[in-house]
């Protein structure tokens, strides 16, 4: 009886890949175009109703308090902060990928702790502007009635001033468009929850790391992937800064 011979199937035949770059790796970049493309619905969906709008807060006006610093006027020197944050973690990223290709375990441990830090430092951040923005008292005149109404998905205190008007010898203003703060908080909150998969991410990673798992595999791949996105969230932020914090 004659017995078939295997022979092994060559799904490409060709003298070198399609893409010339590692299936993980191919992967990778995959995910984060459907997230850009995500991202970017979401930010075209906010311009949109932005520029539709008569009257939009002033960024100046909304963002101008620092931890520490009581009723001091310092427009955006808080979200600078976490911007600043991020970039630098960035760069840690940037310092661990470079150690993995030298098979510096050292070096990847100590870079991506100091990227975990930053990850962790920038989410604090985020959780204090929330908290500050939600719980704030801002003077608003509702219904012919002044009430002190802090910024949610529901409630917006940062409308056009009332001429004329104080309370407690502070300006008041009318409501602004509520579409500000379903925006804020949901495409904020969107990149927030990125930060975070990309903070458990790294933790992963560092765990591997110490327990010599790459060492083994003769490769630290893995980290790089978890760098491209980590530095996709960085870049996200960029646009979100852009379109929240600038214009």
């Amino acid at each position: 009886m004659a017995t078939a011979a295997t022979t092994d199937i060559k799904w490409w035949a060709g003298g070198k890949s399609p893409f010339n770059v590692e299936y993980g790796k191919l992967m990778m970049w995959y995910f984060l175009m459907s997230d850009a493309f995500t991202f970017g619905a979401f930010l075209i969906s906010y311009g949109t109703i932005r520029f539709s709008q008569n009257y939009w807060p002033d960024p100046n006006h909304v963002f101008n308090a620092l931890p520490f610093a009581g009723h001091a006027n310092l427009p955006l020197a808080f979200v600078s902060l976490m911007t600043f944050i991020l970039i630098i973690s960035s760069v840690t990223m940037v310092l661990a990928v470079h150690a993995g290709h030298h098979m510096d375990r050292k070096g990847v441990i100590k870079w991506m702790s100091w990227t975990i830090v930053g990850g962790f430092a920038f989410l604090a951040c985020q959780a204090w502007e929330w908290t500050h923005l939600i719980t704030g008292h801002h003077a608003v005149l509702i219904d012919g009635q002044i009430q002190e109404i802090g910024t949610t998905v529901s409630h917006n205190p940062w409308g056009p001033l009332v001429p004329g008007v104080l309370h407690d010898g502070e300006a008041v203003y009318k409501t602004g468009p509520v579409a500000f703060g379903g925006y804020f908080f949901g495409i904020t909150g969107f990149h927030g929850f990125h930060v975070f998969s990309g903070v458990m991410i790294n933790i992963i990673m560092l765990v591997m790391t110490i327990n010599g798992a790459f060492d083994k595999r003769g490769h630290y791949q893995m980290i790089e992937k978890a760098g491209l996105y980590w530095h996709f969230v960085d870049l996200v932020w960029v646009f979100v800064f852009l379109c929240f914090y600038l214009i």
